[in-house]
């Protein structure tokens, strides 16, 4: 039996580009886009200026940010901090200079506080022989009188006071004040008993002593420190330094010496 045969088919054409249709008479050409001259070059980091239209510019945070910029402006920087405890600090001491001035004006009106007044008012001296070269001893008994003027204060004279007495910057003798409680409106002659140890006056000294005791004039230096406490009512202050500086001529210097004239004044140190 004979085989039959069947012709092979043919593959398929590959379909041709169908050549652009022109465009119909009439209807408008489509521009072509310019030829891409300047290829724009790729972003590089650095800063850049953004121009914003004003009219998109927030003059109020937008509603989505405005819990955001609330925290952050209610947010404490370091120098607002300080700045503000600078503020407290100063108005803190300039209430507390107030109060205090206020305190004080009070006080004077209330108490009228008058300085105490200080003199000497007897002397007697032994122990100074200037008619021998050989060792001196000063002993003297100083009455210095203490004028407490203050109608509400009274002054608390405590131990550890000092006296001393010169004569040319060279020191005779020394010793102390005796304690004791001033009231207001006193007036207190307080007797300080002086000592020197042994010393050689030089010829000069001795000259010098003799010729003024010859005048009738002879000048001496009192000076007296006292730590004292005042009292007002039931209040006490604390320990204040009392200095007095009184300068004294004397006609001898001898037990019976006579005070020819005297000038005191005094200082205070608070603290």
């Amino acid at each position: 039996m004979a085989d039959r045969v069947r012709p092979r088919d043919s593959p398929p054409k590959p379909q041709q580009p169908s050549p652009p249709r022109s465009p119909e008479p009439g209807s408008p050409r489509k521009p072509l886009p310019p030829p891409d001259d300047k290829p724009v070059p790729p972003l590089v980091p650095g800063t850049y200026v953004i121009q914003i239209p004003k009219d998109q510019i927030y003059r109020v945070p937008p509603p989505e940010n405005e819990g955001r910029y609330g925290r952050r402006t209610r947010r404490e920087t370091p120098r607002r901090r300080l700045r503000r405890c600078c503020c407290c600090s100063i108005a803190a001491v300039a209430a507390l200079v107030v109060l205090l001035a206020a305190a004080a004006g009070v006080f004077y009106l209330v108490v009228r506080p008058r300085s105490p007044g200080y003199a000497v008012s007897g002397i007697s001296i032994g122990g100074l022989n200037l008619t021998s070269s050989s060792p001196v001893s000063p002993a003297m008994d100083v009455a210095v009188r203490a004028n407490n003027p203050n109608g509400k204060i009274g002054i608390y004279y405590l131990e550890g006071s000092s006296a001393e007495v010169y004569y040319a910057g060279l020191k005779l003798c020394d010793g102390a004040l005796p304690a004791f409680y001033q009231p207001a409106n006193n007036v207190t002659v307080l007797d300080a008993a002086l000592k020197g140890g042994a010393m050689v006056l030089t010829s000069q000294v001795r000259q010098a002593l003799a010729s003024d005791q010859g005048r009738g004039s002879v000048p001496l230096t009192v000076k007296v420190t006292a730590p004292v406490k005042l009292k007002m009512g039931a209040v006490k202050t604390w320990k204040i330094t009392v200095k007095v500086t009184c300068d004294v001529t004397v006609d001898k210097l001898t037990a019976t010496a006579q005070i020819g004239s005297t000038e005191c004044d005094y200082g205070v140190d608070i603290f």
